[in-house]
C-alpha cells in the first residue's frame, strides 16, 4: 500500500487505550442494576467477555462490543486486527459468531479510501469466523475508531464464564504475549527485526481454531487475554474465591517483547494494570522484563483456558497441532493468601 493510504498518525491504540480496570470497575459499582432476570446468565456485573442471555434450553444469545483507534499505520491491518479483537469475546465465551455490526468513527476531512480499507479489513474477517456483517454505525470524529457490535450463539450448557474454573485445572494460553510493547516499539522506531510482523500475524489470527479444539476437552472457563494484561485478566479468572500457581518460564513470548520490555518501551496502559493487579501478584525470581510481560495490555489476544488436568495435556498437542503458539503456563489451586504466585525456575535470559 502507498505511504500517503496509510494512518500516518497512528500514535497508539488497540486495547491500550482501554480505560483502566480500576477505573472501570468504581463506575459500574454505581450503575442501577434493575430487576435481576433468571435468563441473564452473564451480565456486566460478572467482568466476563461478553453478556449472555438464554433464549431457550439449548440456545442463549452472546452479545459484545469493542473498538478502539488505530495501533498500525496500514488501515486494511487495523481493520483485520479490530475485528479479530471484537469476534475473540464470543469465542471466549464458548459461542459460535452470527452477525456483526460496524462502528466507525472518522474524519470527515480524510481520504474515504482510507475507511474503505479498514472496512474490508473487517469484513474479511467477519466472513472467515463464518459470521454476516449485517450493518453498523458511523459518526464523524476527529480521530479513527473503528470497531464491530458482534452476535453469537452458545449452548448455556456449554457456556465457558471467565470465573467457573476448579481446583486442579491447568490454565493454557493460546497466543504468545507482547503485543502492546512491540507495537510501542515500534512507533519509536525501536522495534527488533521481524517483531511487528509476527504481532501483526498474532493480532489478526482469529481464536477460532483455539476455540473449536477446547470444545472436544472439559474447559471449565476461558476469557480472552486482552487490554488488561495477562495477569489482569487471570485476577478476573479466580473471581475472588480460588488461587493459582504461573510458571513464567513456560509463557509464550512473542520475539522482540522481551528486548522492547528491556528497554523500557512501556506503555501507560501496562502500567495501569500493574497498579491495579499488582497488590494480587507475588512474584518469585522473575525478572522485571517478563513482570512488564505480563502486565503488557494485548490487542487481540489469545484464549486463556482452565481445563481439567486430564485434558490439558491433549489439548495443548491439538492447539499446537494447528499452528498455535499454545502452552500450559500453570495451574489454580484453593484460595491462598497469595491469589497469583508466579516464578521463573532456572532463570536464563531468552534470545528473543
Amino acid at each position: 500500500m502507498a505511504q500517503e493510504d496509510k494512518i500516518i498518525f497512528c500514535t497508539g491504540g488497540g486495547c491500550t487505550a482501554k480505560l483502566g480496570a480500576g477505573v472501570l470497575s468504581h463506575i459500574l459499582e454505581k450503575l442501577p442494576r434493575g430487576e435481576p432476570d433468571p435468563n441473564l446468565l452473564v451480565g456486566y456485573d460478572s467482568r466476563d467477555d461478553a453478556a449472555v442471555y438464554r433464549i431457550t434450553d439449548e440456545i442463549a444469545l452472546v452479545q459484545t462490543v469493542d473498538f478502539f483507534p488505530p495501533m498500525v499505520d496500514d488501515p486494511y491491518t487495523f481493520g483485520q486486527i479490530a475485528a479479530a479483537n471484537a469476534l475473540s469475546d464470543v469465542y471466549a465465551m464458548g459461542g459460535e459468531v452470527k452477525t456483526a455490526l460496524n462502528l466507525v468513527c472518522f474524519p470527515e476531512s480524510m481520504d474515504l479510501n482510507v475507511l474503505g480499507e479498514i472496512l474490508r479489513g473487517g469484513a474479511e474477517k467477519v466472513a472467515e469466523a463464518g459470521g454476516i456483517l449485517a450493518g453498523g454505525h458511523s459518526i464523524a470524529d476527529t480521530g479513527v475508531k473503528y470497531g464491530l457490535s458482534v452476535t453469537g450463539l452458545v449452548d448455556p450448557r456449554r457456556l465457558t464464564a471467565n470465573d467457573t474454573g476448579k481446583p486442579g485445572d491447568k490454565l493454557i494460553l493460546t497466543k504468545a504475549l507482547g503485543v502492546g510493547l512491540i507495537c510501542t516499539a515500534n512507533r519509536v522506531g525501536e522495534a527488533a527485526p521481524g517483531a511487528m510482523d509476527a504481532a501483526v500475524a498474532s493480532m489478526t489470527t482469529l481464536n477460532k481454531s483455539a476455540a473449536e479444539c477446547s470444545r472436544r476437552y472439559a474447559v471449565h472457563a476461558a476469557t480472552d487475554v486482552t487490554g488488561f494484561s495477562f495477569l489482569g485478566h487471570l485476577h478476573e479468572m479466580m473471581g475472588g474465591r480460588l488461587s493459582c500457581r504461573i510458571d513464567a518460564s513456560a509463557v509464550p513470548v512473542l520475539p522482540g517483547a522481551w528486548q522492547a520490555a528491556d528497554d523500557c518501551l512501556f506503555t501507560a496502559a501496562g502500567q495501569r494494570n500493574r497498579n491495579h493487579t499488582g497488590p494480587f501478584v507475588r512474584f518469585e525470581g522473575v525478572p522485571f522484563a517478563m513482570e512488564e510481560i505480563l502486565f503488557d495490555p494485548q490487542t487481540s489476544g489469545g484464549l486463556l483456558l482452565a481445563v481439567a488436568p486430564e485434558d490439558a495435556a491433549p489439548l495443548e498437542t491439538e492447539l499446537k497441532g494447528v499452528g498455535l503458539p499454545a502452552a500450559i503456563v500453570g495451574e489454580i489451586t484453593e484460595r491462598q493468601d497469595t491469589e497469583i504466585l508466579v516464578s521463573y525456575p532456572e532463570y536464563s535470559k531468552p534470545i528473543f
